[in-house]
């Protein structure tokens, strides 16, 4: 586990994954936000099925109250992440008359998209887009001239939804609000740019790849291969446990040359998520008629060695590091961690950056 402490209060960002539950503590001051706290508990991968361990709720609670305590958070606001592979979300294009109007004809057209009943799901939406030349409000007496809008649409199974309430409740904690691991990212990442931009978010268990256009989610698309399943790949190549595959993985990386065991453990899989991405990406470009801007990577395994030029390469496209940090202050103590923070937390700041 890590962890750093300071003494200002602040609000409680938690990420809560299948390899960790990351938390941060940010104080806003000014218009910026200072990290005040951070903290992680590292979930163990089952070495025997060498699968992800799916943590029951006392579990979750039990690891939460852990970082809480040793890293001294005195907050007890909280905005957590849920995962995008329980939930339902999609765009869809309806005619414009009224916000009025909009509200009622929603729940109607979910019922479209959504694969079970609407009482099992809370339900959200906004607006992303109104056809160019018109706009809300002006309402024209020929139907064919009504302006069409791009709604983004969200449902989250209660069950889920009450599920996160009891552990945060259990943990001691006040839940302020629950959000979409994308919509986090796109608040750490994106700020104020309204231009396309691609972020590939490499978690333990998926990776998610999500198109933001105008600052809302536009495009997503989550692949089943994530940091996990490549220290699974180091581990059987070399027979050694995963404890020792993941150090492995972190040191060398995927560093270009004959005697790197290592790359050539895992460079099928990271082609797979180029791949993946690639597609994505391409798919978007072809429908909107754009071009997308900026590739963002981020997640623990964007500060392996190597991988970020390795990624480039293979899309053919320059790719960065997120930068989740552009609108925080760290203390002097963190500058020489600042770049693994910058990757491994953005989920949990973008959630603590999140007005309530």
């Amino acid at each position: 586990m890590a962890f750093f402490s300071f003494d200002k209060k602040g609000r409680l960002g938690i990420d809560i994954g299948t390899a960790s539950i990351k938390v941060v503590e940010l104080a806003k001051e000014s218009n910026r936000f200072n990290l005040t706290n951070y903290g992680t508990f590292e979930i163990e991968p089952d070495e025997s099925a060498l699968n992800v361990v799916k943590l029951s709720n006392k579990d979750l609670v039990s690891g939460i109250q852990e970082v809480l305590q040793k890293a001294h958070m005195k907050s007890r606001d909280v905005i957590a992440s849920i995962p995008s592979f329980p939930t339902f979300s999609t765009t869809i294009t309806m005619p414009y008359l009224s916000e009025d109007e909009v509200a009622k004809a929603i729940p109607f057209e979910a019922r479209k998209y959504i694969p079970i009943p609407l009482s099992e799901v809370q339900l959200d939406w906004a607006i992303v887009n109104v056809r160019k030349d018109q706009r809300p409000g002006i309402v024209s007496q020929d139907p064919k001239s009504q302006p069409n809008i791009e709604v983004f649409l969200v449902a989250v199974p209660k069950e889920e939804v009450s599920r996160y309430q009891t552990i945060m409740k259990d943990a001691g904690l006040n839940l302020k609000a629950l959000e979409l691991e994308n919509f986090a990212l796109t608040r750490a990442l994106v700020g104020n740019d309204l231009s396309p931009i691609a972020i590939i978010n490499i978690g333990g268990r998926s990776t998610s790849i999500l198109v933001v256009e105008n600052g809302f989610q536009r495009a997503s698309h989550d692949y089943e291969v994530g940091g996990f399943a490549i220290t699974k790949s180091i581990s059987r190549a070399l027979g050694v446990n995963l404890r020792r595959a993941e150090e492995l993985k972190r040191n060398f990386g995927i560093r270009s040359g004959d005697d790197n065991i290592i790359r050539q453990a895992m460079s099928s899989l990271v082609d797979m998520m180029a791949f993946e991405a690639n597609k994505t990406i391409h798919n978007y470009e072809d429908q909107r008629k754009t071009k997308i801007t900026k590739i963002l990577v981020v997640g623990g395994l964007a500060n392996m060695p190597s991988f970020i030029e390795y990624f480039s390469e293979k899309l053919g496209r320059p790719v960065s590091s997120g930068n989740s940090l552009a609108r925080v202050i760290l203390p002097p103590e963190l500058e020489s961690l600042r770049t693994e923070l910058n990757s491994t937390f953005v989920v949990s700041i973008g959630l603590a950056m999140r007005d309530i």
